[in-house]
């Protein structure tokens, strides 16, 4: 399948993935700052803005898509469920990653018996359910999560409010089955088995992925890089941008 991207600037390449019931359009400045130093590929996730969606809808299949639109050798940067996905590309086409940044990621998004670094199964299943009866106010929910407890609160609100929409409504289908993904998904054993250069940027009030799965996962790989940025919540890149973008320039230059 091919899947839409948005290309702009000149320089190494680097991927941009975004989150879940977003587009790529999220990045919205960071990637015209990015692109002042890099060809920025920001990436429509199957079934979302431009991209069509993939069947079956799973991590494999997303990973497979994506793959498939990436140039030969690419930096990438993963946001939340686009994270969930540049591990797995990371872990088995390491010949196309040459260096990852994980951004509000972690190995398993929801807690399981022997990882509390997660938000409870009831929260992303009650998710599933309301999509049935009120779509758009799911979504805004979403986004409320992503932000509460965060600096710049309602500028980011904002701003992911006013860009949800804006390149066109996913399907309920892929919003179900991107939240079964989160749910489904648990890629720790894969963890130390990242064989490339890691930063993590992670927010130190993140309620949707709590900083302890950041701390854990930089634990996994010798030499990773974690930030945990002060005040900030799920969407670093938005709330927190010159320390976001600090770090990504750092980074990969």
């Amino acid at each position: 399948m091919s899947l839409h991207v948005d290309v702009r600037g000149t320089g190494p390449d680097l991927v941009l993935l975004h989150g879940w019931g977003m587009h790529s359009g999220i990045w919205g400045g960071v990637h015209d700052e990015l692109a002042r130093d890099f060809r920025v590929h920001a990436v429509d996730l199957p079934g979302y803005g431009a991209s069509p969606p993939c069947q079956p809808y799973d991590l494999p299949q997303l990973v497979q898509a994506v793959a498939s639109a990436l140039p030969s050798r690419a930096g990438v940067i993963g946001w939340s469920l686009g994270g969930l996905v540049a591990q797995r590309l990371g872990s088995i086409h390491p010949q196309q990653v040459t260096r990852l940044m994980l951004v509000g990621a972690t190995p398993c998004f929801v807690q399981r018996p022997d990882w509390p670094c997660g938000i409870e199964a009831d929260v992303l299943q009650n998710f599933a359910r309301d999509l049935e009866h009120d779509y758009a106010a799911t979504l805004m929910r979403f986004l409320s999560l992503q932000v509460r407890n965060g600096e710049n609160v309602r500028t980011v609100l904002k701003y992911l409010r006013e860009a949800l929409f804006a390149h066109g409504m996913p399907g309920a289908e892929v919003l179900r089955a991107g939240l079964n993904i989160l749910l489904e998904n648990d890629l720790r054993t894969e963890a130390g088995r990242l064989a490339l250069p890691l930063s993590i940027v992670h927010g130190e009030r993140d309620m949707l992925v709590p900083a302890d799965a950041a701390r854990w996962l930089a634990a996994q790989v010798p030499d990773a890089r974690l930030n945990i940025i002060p005040g900030c919540a799920h969407a670093p890149f938005l709330s927190h941008p010159k320390v976001f973008m600090q770090e990504a320039r750092e980074f990969f230059s």
